[in-house]
């Protein structure tokens, strides 16, 4: 479980305070009005912003001092950061290896993450080379071959047109599915909320409330959440 205990996460003037448990293995929507905090959530459980107060654990273990590197959490932002100058290969084995100095085990490992995100050709292309789908596909792969327990998506898909969008959210569903992954998706799209999580966390006034079903927060939503989705 990860479990948000009477945590006050600052960003700068702003501050946001979340309190909540997340069951593993669950698939878990970020929503809410723009600037209200969903990213600056997922940055404190990533480790890339300290906390004022509160602790944040996984599995009862304390997370809240460690960095980002040590905690079980990957993330996935909204600029896939791909390096230009490096081949998908290389770009998919920094998950593996900061330095890039593969072993040929790793290669192959790496090469089967590009085959299941489908692109079992593309180890030799680069970033410039590769449409907007294969470039968020390189990055899920990277994210892949990191083998941690928790995935945090800040809208990674954002710039992608509806069917490719749609595409990505399925493949990071199945993909959470099949390595027992608890995902957490920032989402201005309540569609890709209803489409791949079961639980949604709204983010409004200040406050991370605890998560419920995604399709009741949808279908019945409260003031704030109702004023900014019209």
């Amino acid at each position: 479980m990860l479990k948000l205990d009477g945590c006050r996460i600052a960003n700068g003037d702003f501050a946001l305070s979340a309190d909540m448990e997340i069951s593993e293995r669950s698939t878990v929507a970020v929503i809410g009005p723009s600037g209200a905090g969903k990213s600056t959530l997922l940055e404190a459980i990533a480790g890339f912003r300290d906390l004022e107060r509160g602790k944040i654990s996984w599995r009862g273990r304390d997370l809240t001092d460690l960095p980002p590197g040590k905690r079980p959490v990957a993330m996935l932002f909204q600029d896939g950061n791909l390096f230009p100058h490096m081949t998908a290969l290389q770009n998919v084995g920094l998950g593996l290896r900061p330095n890039g100095k593969l072993s040929p085990d790793e290669v192959a490992e790496v090469d089967a993450a590009l085959a299941r995100v489908g692109l079992p050709d593309m180890a030799a292309r680069k970033p410039a080379t590769l449409s907007g789908g294969q470039q968020s596909r390189v990055a899920l792969a990277r994210v892949l071959v990191q083998r941690r327990e928790i995935l945090l998506l800040d809208e990674p898909f954002a710039a992608l047109g509806p069917a490719l969008k749609v595409e990505m959210l399925d493949l990071v569903r199945e993909l959470a599915a099949e390595t027992g992954t608890t995902l957490m998706m920032v989402s201005h799209d309540p569609e890709d909320a209803r489409r791949i999580c079961r639980k949604a966390i709204l983010v409004a006034e200040n406050t991370a409330l605890a998560p419920q079903a995604t399709v009741d927060l949808l279908n019945d939503p409260p003031p704030a959440l109702r004023s900014y989705l019209g």
